[in-house]
């Protein structure tokens, strides 16, 4: 694995970077969870990247790209596919990580000052509930994929260095982190779904 941890540089213009062709956009927009794992596969780092920017802490950064993509899987119907993905995305990003922010600042009971009774805005059961469901879904990857999502997005490895860590191809590193995002996709469909009902 690769030395001491880092934080990537800024996102260098994704919208140019990776071309996505209007029937994957059109696919996105219908939510089909096949399009949402590819976007999740080119974009999460970047988000990642734009949600540490704001928040400058890697945990709740981690929690901010997660919610980020409920919230575009959610929002998905409203995206302009004649627009480029990318900087919806990042707006979504932002205003996930500002949103983060605020709840890790509201105040709570103890510390120093005199206590007294205050109102804490738990999150919601709905939103618990899909952390929850992300969470287990990672933990039912196969050891190997699950492996390569963690070093790409918790540890910010590319795919060049994750390779070298695990002593394998960059290429069975690309085919690993295909799969993993395809079967996430799969196993979170019931969350687009229980969106449709609502």
């Amino acid at each position: 694995m690769a030395g001491s941890a880092r934080s990537p540089g800024p996102p260098s213009d994704p919208s140019q970077e990776v071309e996505l062709s209007r029937q994957l956009l059109d696919a996105f927009r219908a939510g089909e969870v096949a399009a949402l794992g590819v976007v999740y596969d080119r974009f999460s780092r970047a988000v990642w990247s734009v949600s540490m920017s704001v928040l400058r802490d890697r945990a709740l950064a981690e929690d901010a790209t997660q919610e980020t993509f409920l919230r575009a899987w959610r929002a998905a119907a409203s995206y302009d596919p004649e627009r480029s993905l990318a900087p919806w995305l990042f707006t979504i990003a932002r205003r996930t990580a500002v949103d983060v922010h605020r709840r890790e600042a509201r105040p709570t009971q103890g510390g120093h000052r005199e206590e007294r009774d205050v109102m804490i805005n738990l999150p919601g059961i709905e939103r618990a509930y899909e952390v929850w469901e992300v969470r287990d879904a990672l933990q039912e990857l196969p050891a190997a994929e699950r492996d390569v999502v963690r070093m790409s997005h918790f540890e910010e490895l590319t795919h060049q260095e994750i390779a070298q860590a695990l002593d394998i191809p960059v290429g069975t590193v690309k085919s690993r982190s295909h799969r993993a995002h395809r079967r996430l996709a799969e196993r979170l469909a019931h969350l687009v779904a229980d969106r449709g009902d609502s």
